[in-house]
């Protein structure tokens, strides 16, 4: 497996569906990428020879801050949020949608599977209290 930014890339994907796997990394900035260093996009990564491996290596630690350091990045600026106290970083803190979606209904995903709702608090006369 070839070894890119600390993270292994599959060996039967195409180098340029298997850099997407590197935290940083999506398909637009993929495709960027080989053509800077002058790769072919259709090789499968098991193909590509070590000079290559190098150059896009090289060109990836060079350009851009991807896995640790970008999430370490990300972490700073929502810190930063939370310590003075804007409306986004209070978002944060509460564990709610930060991007001005409703919550009312479908924020599942950032609540967690909490339902709030109960039943009508009517029970019937034959259940005890």
């Amino acid at each position: 497996m070839a070894r890119i930014a600390g993270i292994n890339i599959p060996n039967e994907k195409r180098i340029e569906a298997a850099l997407p796997y590197i935290y940083g990394v999506g398909l637009t900035l993929s495709k960027k990428i080989l053509s800077a260093t002058s790769v072919d996009p259709n090789k499968r990564t098991k193909d590509l020879t070590e000079p290559e491996l190098n150059r896009i290596r090289e060109y990836i630690e060079k350009s851009f801050k991807v896995e640790g350091e970008l999430r370490q990045q990300v972490l700073l600026n929502i810190k930063r949020l939370k310590e003075i106290g804007s409306y986004r970083g209070i978002r944060h803190i509460r564990g709610l949608p930060v991007r001005g979606q409703r919550t009312k209904t479908n924020s599942r995903t950032r609540r967690g599977n909490v339902r709030k709702t109960a039943g009508s608090g009517r029970k019937n006369a034959s259940e005890k209290t």
